[in-house]
């Protein structure tokens, strides 16, 4: 990791949240905790965010609400979001994909592991950040090139006219 990234961590167990923050701080995360999703919400507005990772199963907003909810705003469209589930939920992973989370964790889980998809998640955003970037690049370069190509047909209208001009000057002259 060349810069902390920073975790939202979504968890409505104390002492779960507890132990991934812990874990994920000593792997060189920051780590930013909530627990629930109006809580998490919060956070959200509040601070710049390079992952969530929440459990599926919360009072009031659970993790695939959030997940919907996170996938509704622009400003968070493309944000990694992955959702914990028990082994024991066998609907569990397909809810949680089909709100739109990018990745199921079945507990329980090896932390390793976890960290490997972490990353995995983080160099995906990464690289997509600097695809929109390169985009918005191209499309001001385009913009540019379209405006200099507008002066330069005006420049060239703006010739033609003159030539025509002189070219009637010289044949009333000449008359």
């Amino acid at each position: 990791m060349d810069q902390r990234s920073r975790i939202l961590v979504v968890e409505p167990s104390r002492t779960n949240l507890s132990v991934l923050a812990r874990r994920l701080t000593e792997a060189g995360y920051q780590v930013v905790t909530a627990d629930s999703g109006r809580s998490a919400i919060g956070e959200l507005h509040r601070s710049t965010i390079d992952l969530v990772i929440a459990e599926l199963t919360m009072d009031h907003i659970d993790g695939a609400e959030l997940a919907r909810i996170i996938r509704d705003e622009v400003i968070w469209r493309e944000l990694p979001v992955m959702l914990i589930t028990g082994r024991s939920e066998p609907n569990g992973a397909v809810k949680a994909y089909r709100s739109g989370a990018d990745d199921v964790i079945l507990k329980p889980f090896h932390f390793e592991v976890l960290i490997a998809r972490i990353e995995r998640r983080l160099a995906r955003a990464r690289s997509i950040e600097t695809l929109r970037s390169d985009y918005s690049a191209l499309d001001a370069r385009l913009v540019s090139r379209a405006i200099e190509i507008g002066e330069m047909r005006q420049r060239l209208f703006d010739s033609e006219a003159d030539r025509r001009r002189l070219r009637m000057l010289v044949s009333t002259k000449a008359a």
